[in-house]
């Protein structure tokens, strides 16, 4: 049964520079990669080409050795030009010069009627080899999923409430059968519910209403009303035998081309947003895009912060750098790195804060007023400030700040008696906002995470 929940609790940032609904004209990158960092949980990744090799769309480039089944490849074809590595020889991009036009390696294909009478056997193998694997992540843990698992339920959030997150509406425009033919193989790895979240207080998507076998619901509020781990908690929480997986909407579409046509497509649409942005607009690519093509000429300044991703969750990366496997938008904002005369003492009604600070006055706003920030953390890390601001930013029943205390106590009983099983490091990136005591909540998280799932 479909249900509705209106969240209470969060903070929705409001930036200056969301992207405006036009599909920009411009030359594709040259250079696309696969990056191991994206995949959380792979441990000893091993690159299976080398400089000089040539690969298709959907050719294996990598590897994870305590996982070798699952492939991960090329998003274009091409010819490989690098292998980064850092420190210990550490695998950190594969990137790949692409061809003019892009040639696909072959799949099986299938009419929509052939796909619903297909076997978990017959899909899983070809998921497997083509690189749509990885979009589906397990909680606990944000893991990719192991495909020996069955999930209790499979879980997909409709929208982004990420601070100028893409407009799903926009993406997804036209991929109703994709989206459909990417259900009928979720369908075949559980038996449970899947589950699709939409924005209850925004235009409905045509690509979700007109989807079957799935049961639609609604979440309104404030930010985090799109993390899937909030909607997981509000309609089947996770307890410490459950296993469940996500997969964002793109996945599912992804999912469906490989079956309908054949092949790993990874083009996508993106947003490019961010204060720092002249046309902040909408881009077409293929996944692993370097950047620098959407910021050439585009930018107010070039003392700027590249991030892919948005700016709670996203990950720093340079003007030659990549696109991430699950990113749909590439933000940029200025450099925190200038002293401010007083810092936060002196008031300020351009300052965005949780708290009625002295410095902020932000809360006499307008709460649709756009808000200019940078990366300044104003201050270092400090003694931890308990003053229950988290707890008003999680809209989940579980009690944050003991939560981060007892990871950095490494409390094991603790840690999973305060809900380690049903977050990552995105469901509590709005503590680390707030955080007066400046820590790095997120790496926190995935300290806790770790510390229970390789015990």
């Amino acid at each position: 049964m479909s249900k509705s929940v209106k969240l209470k609790r969060g903070f929705t940032i409001n930036l200056a520079g969301k992207a405006e609904k036009n599909l920009a004209e411009f030359s594709q990158p040259e250079t696309f990669a696969v990056k191991p960092t994206d995949f959380v949980g792979m441990l000893r990744p091993k690159a299976l080409v080398d400089v000089g090799d040539n690969v298709k769309a959907g050719t294996p480039v990598l590897v994870d050795k305590k996982h070798d089944n699952i492939s991960y490849t090329s998003p274009v074809s091409g010819e490989v030009v690098e292998i980064r590595r850092g420190e210990k020889r550490k695998l950190l991009e594969i990137v790949i010069l692409a061809d003019k036009e892009i040639e696909y390696a072959s799949f099986n294909s299938y009419a929509v009627s052939d796909l619903v009478k297909a076997s978990r056997a017959d899909v899983q193998q070809q998921m497997l080899d083509s690189g749509v694997w990885p979009n589906l992540i397990q909680r606990p843990y944000g893991i990719v999923a192991n495909p020996e698992d069955s999930p209790r339920d499979i879980f997909i959030s409709g929208f982004d409430s990420h601070p100028l997150a893409p407009d799903y509406n926009f993406i997804l425009k036209g991929e109703d059968k994709n989206f459909q033919a990417g259900i009928e193989v979720l369908k075949k790895f559980t038996n449970g519910t899947i589950h699709v979240n939409i924005d209850g207080l925004g235009e409905v998507n045509q690509v979700y209403t007109a989807a079957e076998s799935v049961q639609i619901n609604k979440f309104s509020g404030k930010h985090p009303a799109g993390n899937v781990g909030v909607q997981i908690h509000h309609l089947a929480p996770i307890n410490k035998n459950d296993l469940v997986w996500t997969i964002n909407p793109y996945g599912v579409i992804q999912i469906g081309k490989l079956f309908i046509e054949g092949r790993y497509d990874t083009s996508k649409i993106i947003a490019l947003a961010g204060s720092e942005v002249k046309n902040p607009q909408y881009y077409k690519t293929f996944g692993g895009a370097n950047v620098r093509k959407f910021t050439e000429g585009n930018l107010n300044n070039d003392h700027v912060r590249y991030i892919s991703g948005n700016v709670l969750t996203g990950e720093n990366i340079s003007v030659q750098g990549h696109l991430g496997y699950y990113d749909q938008m590439f933000t940029v904002i200025p450099e925190g790195d200038k002293p401010e005369f007083f810092g936060w003492f002196l008031p300020s009604f351009k300052k965005l804060s949780f708290s009625r600070s002295i410095g902020s006055l932000s809360f006499l706003n307008s709460s649709k007023k756009e808000y200019v920030i940078d990366t300044n953390m104003h201050g270092g890390a400090r003694a931890f400030v308990q003053t229950g601001d988290f707890e008003k930013v999680t809209p989940m029943d579980i009690l944050p700040t003991h939560l981060i205390k007892s990871i950095l106590a490494e409390d094991y009983d603790e840690i999973e008696a305060l809900g380690i099983y049903e977050v990552i490091e995105e469901d509590l990136a709005l503590c680390e906002f707030i955080d007066v005591s400046k820590h790095d909540i997120q790496a926190i998280v995935r300290d806790g995470l770790n510390l229970i799932q390789y015990s």
